[in-house]
């Protein structure tokens, strides 16, 4: 409730009916909707100043309360009548930039104390409910004040790393290194699989079954350990298709055919 106090202090010498404290209070509503008064009456005046209190003489008649208000960006009039009818106070206001009309009734002793009108800490009840009366009822066609746009991630990063250059490569910054997730190459059925369940996240796809993810028994060559000699441990995927480009291992079993020709090779009539 923050500025009703401040409010209700400054009129609280000239409040001598429940139904002033609810119109000041409806007043301290429109102004956080991002109003200022203008004055009281329907009429527009001469030398007419926006101000966030009630102007001079704004509960002489306790019939009928008549209150002008403009925006802050000056685009919008508001026009708001109260109007006693036995217990109760009839709102009606008048958006003149929409020529939207909307109407309130409140029942004043329902939130007001009659015997507590010079002292705001008791004066009010069931504030809440009155305050959402107010904005869905009353207020629904008055634009809320515009909040400031948010910013763009770019910004909001740049901002966030005042030392970031955004013309050096690599960043200042650098991102922690993921590892690539791939998938299990014994996985049964895998092959196809990214094409039957293209949203599964399994990486590309492809027709062409690979021995190394077809399901099948493996022999214990894993090209992802390393070749000693070849290539170092790492520099083939797990689960990879992997075609040797020489022998696997240095020693094969057996004879090399290479080692010695046979007999006669060089004899160009064999």
């Amino acid at each position: 409730m923050a500025g009703l106090e401040l409010l209700y202090s400054c009129v609280a010498g000239s409040i001598c009916c429940p139904q002033d404290a609810v119109v000041c209070f409806v007043h301290w509503e429109i102004i956080k909707r991002g109003y200022k008064c203008l004055g009281s009456g329907d009429e527009i005046r001469n030398g007419d100043k926006k101000s966030e209190l009630l102007p001079t003489g704004w509960n002489s008649s306790k019939e009928l309360y008549t209150l002008r208000y403009k925006s802050n960006d000056d685009k919008s009039d508001v026009l708001v009548k109260a109007i006693t009818v036995d217990s109760s106070l009839i709102f009606n206001l008048m958006d003149s930039s929409t020529e939207q009309v909307s109407d309130l009734t409140v029942n004043v002793s329902d939130y007001v104390h009659a015997e507590h009108l010079q002292t705001f800490e008791s004066v009010f009840k069931n504030t809440e409910d009155l305050s959402q009366k107010v904005k869905n009822q009353l207020l629904p066609s008055v634009p809320a004040p515009r909040k400031k746009e948010k910013k763009s991630r770019r910004e909001t990063s740049d901002e966030s790393q005042p030392d970031r250059d955004p013309l050096r490569i690599p960043s200042r910054h650098p991102q922690t290194s993921r590892q690539p997730n791939w998938p299990d190459p014994m996985a049964p059925f895998a092959a196809g699989g990214a094409d039957l369940d293209p949203f599964g996240g399994r990486g590309g796809g492809g027709m062409i079954v690979d021995p190394l993810r077809a399901g099948f028994p493996r022999s214990g060559f894993d090209p992802s350990s390393g070749i000693p000699g070849v290539l170092p441990p790492g520099a083939v995927p797990p689960g990879a298709r992997f075609d040797p480009f020489g022998p696997v291992g240095r020693h094969r079993p057996g004879p090399d055919p290479d080692h010695m020709p046979p007999p006669g090779y060089d004899d160009m009539f064999m």
